[in-house]
């Protein structure tokens, strides 16, 4: 059964055609409770093309309103405004939608998420539990939304009506879209990178405060390989990974939100730094031509000021989900290195997610979903 959306939303009315509530798309929340769930939900409340149908945790909240199965961490409405809807178990009997996003870890995640697939869904993920898998798209949509035609190949290998799409890992997503641009223009051959990573990024309550509160924790468990292939498997093809090498090093530093990564490349053709800075600054994201909601207005932002960026400063714009990139300067060992920002749990959890799910609708690969289906 095709889409009833109209697809792609080429539009000068960004939120046609589904501006009536009557037409929203019912969302499930996977792992509810936790802050990316959290901002899962802060986000999908004011959606409009999403409304939060059901919102799924462990068997420890199942059967609680959801003010009393968790501590509400965000800012503005307390809960958005569901505090009184009840949690449901994170099971496809359960917590059925068309659309589900999942906050689980990576563990649950294994298990459960090929269940909803199963059932009919299509879950976007924020875990790493398929990430790296062949046939499972590893999506920023405004480098590689190619790579959503996995979709297909991942239905008739695994025999499901639904699938899986992942986003990166919130570390990655801030090395990648940098290197989307210098790809593009130079080729690339080698990368390293030093990450200095917000505690948010730990989840809640994150690390003791004993641990980091001025300190530098050098190691964060399971991260660095992560950095160093989900790259090359984003800015590559279908079929094969991009040729470039990338060594990273991860640390965790006292900043609450916003990851910051010091890059060094190693470019294909050479380059003088102004065709580098224009490479950066002129790239265009894929998601332009489309009028989704979560897309930033300006997607990646080369800045000249010699202190930026800063979480502090920089994390927050577009609504947590613009990429700044500064201190771009010749790297005496590679051949450019400078610094890369994002906001960890929004551009690299929540708002990723919501952005994929976005795009995925907008270029009609979601065959299935009939707008207002359930109300």
């Amino acid at each position: 059964m095709s889409s009833t959306i109209s697809s792609p939303f080429v539009t000068s009315d960004p939120l046609s055609p589904l501006r009536n509530p009557s037409k929203k798309i019912p969302v499930a929340i996977l792992g509810a409770t936790g802050v990316v769930g959290q901002r899962f939900l802060r986000r999908i409340a004011a959606h409009p093309w999403f409304y939060p149908a059901f919102l799924a945790a462990s068997d420890r909240s199942a059967g609680k309103r959801y003010a009393d199965a968790c501590q509400w961490h965000l800012g503005g409405t307390p809960y958005a405004g569901f505090g009184d809807t009840v949690v449901v178990p994170c099971t496809p009997e359960a917590a059925f939608a068309p659309i589900v996003f999942s906050a689980l870890d990576a563990g649950p995640a294994f298990e459960i998420e090929p269940q909803f697939a199963a059932a009919g869904a299509y879950v976007f993920s924020n875990a790493s539990a398929f990430r790296m898998d062949a046939d499972v798209p590893l999506l920023i949509p405004e480098l590689n939304p190619e790579h959503l035609g996995l979709i297909a190949t991942q239905q008739q290998n695994r025999g499901w009506h639904g699938a899986i799409v992942t986003n990166p890992n919130c570390t990655t997503v801030m090395l990648a879209c940098p290197l989307a641009a210098l790809q593009e223009a130079f080729g690339l051959e080698a990368v390293m990178v030093t990450s200095m990573q917000a505690i948010s990024g730990a989840g809640y309550p994150g690390v003791p405060a004993l641990d980091i509160v001025s300190n530098v924790i050098p190691f964060i468990r399971n991260e660095e390989p992560k950095v160093e292939s989900e790259s090359n498997k984003i800015l590559g093809t279908l079929t094969s990974p991009a040729p470039f090498t990338v060594s990273a090093t991860c640390t965790r530093v006292p900043v609450v939100e916003g990851h910051t990564l010091s890059v060094s490349v190693r470019l294909a053709t050479k380059a003088p730094l102004e065709e580098v800075a224009r490479a950066l600054t002129g790239f265009k994201p894929k998601t332009a031509k489309y009028a989704l909601p979560s897309a930033p207005e300006k997607f990646m932002v080369l800045t000249e000021e010699e202190n930026r960026p800063q979480p502090r400063k920089d994390a927050e714009e577009d609504g947590g989900m613009r990429i700044t990139v500064g201190r771009l300067r010749p790297c005496p060992i590679l051949d450019y290195k400078f610094i890369s920002l994002g906001h960890n749990t929004e551009r690299g959890a929540a708002g990723a997610s919501v952005l994929n799910a976005e795009m995925a609708l907008a270029m009609g690969m979601l065959p299935g979903i009939e707008v207002g289906a359930v109300q």
